[in-house]
């Protein structure tokens, strides 16, 4: 069983920085791709970034800039950088890993941007 855990978020002020970390308990590498999403008041889940198993990584237009997404394989970590945060960007922010056979996902992390 594959388990997913979340660390990082917490209370900052708008445009600071956080930077979230995903430690799986398999390998990673397994996996064909990993990624982050969050879930924002009053908005359905959406994906932030993704790092396939090969490291390239893709992100939704409207998340392009401020983020960025990386892996340490040695570590079994994935980790979300976020700059320039906003108020908007408050929310509970998963990890998630996608393999053949199954999609995990991490209990999530509170991220607050408030002054």
């Amino acid at each position: 069983q594959v388990q997913l855990v979340e660390s990082g978020g917490g209370l900052v002020q708008p445009g600071g920085s956080l930077r979230l970390s995903c430690v799986a308990s398999g390998n990673i590498f397994s996996f064909s791709g990993m990624n982050w999403y969050r879930q924002t008041p009053g908005k359905q889940r959406e994906l932030v970034a993704t790092i396939t198993r090969s490291g390239s990584t893709n992100y939704p237009d409207s998340m392009k800039g401020r983020f960025t997404i990386s892996r340490d394989n040695t570590k079994n970590t994935v980790y979300l950088q976020m700059n320039s945060l906003k108020p908007e960007d408050t929310g509970v922010y998963y990890c998630n890993a996608v393999s053949i056979v199954n999609n995990y996902w991490g209990q999530g992390t509170q991220v607050t941007v408030s002054s």
